[in-house]
């Protein structure tokens, strides 16, 4: 990864944009002091990820923003951007050239971009710490900084050897690893414990959705039960229904068949009627005529049964003879009594052949007796006379009698008649009379039927209406019924239905809201329950990756220490023309490991793999030719130079980054050391881009391309190039 070119906009000094070419090889950077060209070396500081303005030699963010002059408005943001070959595709784009660039206003906002496209700055920094760069380590060295690794701590020093053989990616990886296992383990505690919280609770509330699991198990069976049960009757009444409907609708068909047969007879009948009615008007003449002479008849007949009865009385009043065959008054008045008897009893005889037998023997009676009673009072002129006059009643009323027999003669051959020339009518009327009875008697036979099936529809109809009066009182809906029970099938389903009625009533209401509630808590409980679950499994590879990633940092960085310290020996020697120096891990063990759960493990039950790991920092054990040290401390500002220079090149030589940043690294030192300096640079320069600041010919004379920094008039940094051949 080549860089190629560093932009500058509104940064610091740069009030308008400027460009510095990269060559392969050295770039250097020359000016008077207070131009501006450490300026360049703070902007890839600011790139590589620093967010401290002090490390720029800022006090706040907003001092990296071109500031004004007194001819120059200051720039409201700075922007500073690196261009970066990617022919080897190392960032995850397609394009040939990568263009980081990193932005800030005067609000404070600050923000990266990737070929003009936000991204985040994890992805920026997590870049650059595969690339082996980094804004705290070597990759930058500033001005009067060229001791840096000897005035570093332990752990900083390592660090920087980190940064350089590209193990700080793997550390940042740890470091967020361990952030989220911390935040894993809060997690797993809140979790914990609202489990405790909710657990006794919700044991209380299985108890009583485990009581009302029951309802719903009686429910659902009894659902099913009464579906059957109530579906099985309907269908069977429905049938019914069906087949008594059918045999109605034929019953109505038969009715109707012989209602049309009735119509027909009694038409026959009408025209018969028809046909004989002026011969029916003389005979309803007749017949009166003779009914007329019945009436006068039966007058008469009266007429004579009160003549009698004044007879009766006069002879009554008749006095008593003194001669004993003189007729007893008494004897007179009770054969008279006999004789008014016989006549109201031949009276009520409707047979006038008997009613006339009757008068007759009545007469000879009355002449018997006054034959008999004459003998005696021949001689009486009284009872003579009295004789004489009933004689001749008796005579009228025997006259009478003979007219009333030549008459009944009369009306009985009349009705004879009256008879004989009906009677082919009567007996053509009397068949189709009984045909219209008989047609009749059929038709309310089968309406009798019919009602019949009617009554039967209608107590199936009642039985069907209570059995949906019941599912309605059940709330049984006539949705979803099902028929699939025999009759003995449905007696033992009614009682299974009863039975699971009573032990649903007996359980109880349900409470909804407590059942809604259990249910919410159980929900919650299994979902902390998968969390916590879940969480440990976090964990635990949380662990294993943090455990994966010391294991590989230790024996990466182990490994390397070998070749580091065979290299910074041989580049001591050549800095100080002899002598010894060493770089030297601390060990340091980890006295609290974290268990699986989250929790502090005790001491005698640490992880012995745990111990091995390196966590300590970097001690520099030096000695120097015809010189004794007793200390780092006791080394000239020159030797700790010399001494950091060493280290850096046994790095590079060991993980060489793509390009290093030197500012003035060589003014402290005297010119023999410069020039070793300079042909170590040079030397480099084939696997690594150099930019130097620099004031020193020696080093100005192995750049490819020198940049000069001029402060302009209008007081803002300007750059000049030259390229050296």
């Amino acid at each position: 990864m080549l860089l190629k070119k560093l932009e500058l906009l509104g940064f610091k000094s740069f009030a308008e944009k400027a460009v510095l070419e990269f060559p392969e090889g050295v770039l250097a950077v020359v000016g008077p002091n207070g131009s501006g060209k450490s300026n360049v070396i703070d902007a890839i500081r600011w790139l590589l990820g620093e967010r401290e303005a002090k490390n720029m030699r800022g006090a706040k963010a907003e001092d990296l923003i071109f500031s004004g002059t007194p001819t120059r408005p200051r720039a409201g943001f700075a922007q500073a951007s690196m261009t970066l070959d990617n022919s080897s595709k190392f960032f995850p784009v397609e394009y040939e050239e990568v263009t980081v660039s990193r932005r800030i206003d005067r609000d404070g906002t600050s923000k990266y971009l990737l070929n003009n496209s936000e991204v985040r700055a994890r992805e920026i920094l997590d870049f650059f710490a595969k690339s082996k760069l980094g804004a705290r380590g070597l990759t930058i060295i500033n001005q009067g900084q060229s001791d840096i690794f000897i005035k570093a701590s332990e752990e900083e020093r390592r660090e920087m050897l980190e940064e350089i053989l590209g193990l700080r990616t793997y550390q940042i990886k740890k470091h967020e690893s361990e952030l989220k296992l911390e935040s894993t383990r809060i997690n797993m505690d809140k979790a914990k414990a609202l489990v405790e919280e909710i657990l006794p609770h919700l044991k209380v509330l299985r108890k009583q959705a485990a009581k009302w699991e029951k309802h719903d198990e009686y429910k659902n069976e009894l659902v099913n039960l009464e579906k059957n049960y109530y579906g099985s009757k309907l269908s069977v009444y429905k049938t019914q229904e069906e087949k008594i409907g059918l045999d109605i609708k034929n019953i109505d068909v038969a009715i109707h068949q012989r209602k049309g047969e009735l119509e027909l007879l009694e038409g026959e009948v009408k025209n018969l009627e028809d046909s004989n009615k002026e011969s029916k008007k003389e005979e309803e003449h007749k017949r009166k005529a003779v009914s007329d002479r019945k009436n006068q008849i039966y007058e008469k007949k009266s007429h004579i049964e009160r003549e009698l009865g004044k007879i009766e009385a006069q002879i009554e009043f008749l006095p008593k003879k003194k001669d004993k065959k003189a007729v007893d008054s008494e004897e007179v008045v009770s054969f008279f009594k006999d004789v008014r008897k016989k006549i109201e009893e031949t009276y009520k005889l409707s047979d006038f052949e008997v009613l006339k037998s009757s008068l007759r023997d009545l007469i000879s009676k009355i002449d018997n007796f006054f034959d008999d009673s004459g003998k005696a009072s021949e001689n009486d002129n009284q009872y003579n006379a009295e004789k004489d006059e009933f004689e001749k009643k008796k005579k009228e009323l025997f006259e009478n009698l003979k007219q009333l027999e030549a008459e009944i003669i009369n009306l009985s051959r009349e009705e004879a008649e009256i008879f004989n020339s009906s009677k082919e009518f009567n007996d053509a009327f009397r068949k189709s009379f009984i045909k219209v009875q008989d047609k009749n008697r059929e038709i309310s036979e089968v309406l009798s039927s019919r009602s019949r099936f009617v009554f039967e529809l209608e107590k199936i109809l009642i039985s069907k209406d209570e059995i949906l009066k019941e599912m309605k009182q059940f709330g049984v809906s006539e949705e979803g019924l099902i028929s699939s029970f025999s009759e003995g099938e449905e007696k033992e389903s009614e009682r299974k239905i009863f039975r699971l009625r009573s032990e649903i009533s007996a359980i109880g209401e349900v409470d909804e809201a407590l059942l809604k509630e259990a249910k919410e808590t159980e929900t919650r409980y299994a979902f902390l329950s998968s969390q916590i679950q879940d969480l440990e499994t976090a964990f635990s590879d949380l662990n294993s990756l943090i455990k994966e990633l010391d294991e590989k940092i230790h024996k990466e960085f182990k490994e390397a220490m070998v070749k580091i310290n065979h290299e910074f020996t041989n580049y001591f020697k050549l800095m100080f023309q002899g002598g010894s120096a060493k770089l030297t891990l601390i060990k340091k063990e980890i006295k609290e490991a974290v268990a699986q759960e989250g929790e502090e493990m005790p001491q005698e039950k640490e992880d012995e793999e745990e111990k091995k790991f390196d966590h300590g920092g970097i001690e520099i054990a030096v000695s120097l030719p015809k010189k004794k040290v007793a200390s780092l401390e006791s080394l000239s500002g020159g030797e700790k130079s010399l001494v950091s220079l060493a280290v850096l090149f046994a790095l590079i030589s060991v993980s060489p980054p793509p390009f290093l940043v030197l500012d003035e690294i060589d003014a402290a030192l005297d010119e023999a050391n410069t020039k070793r300096l300079s042909s170590l640079i040079k030397d480099f320069s084939k696997k690594t881009q150099f930019l130097i600041v620099t004031h020193n010919r020696a080093t100005m004379e192995i750049a490819s391309v020198l940049y000069g920094v001029t402060l302009g008039e209008d007081g803002s940094s300007k750059l000049l190039s030259l390229k050296l051949e």
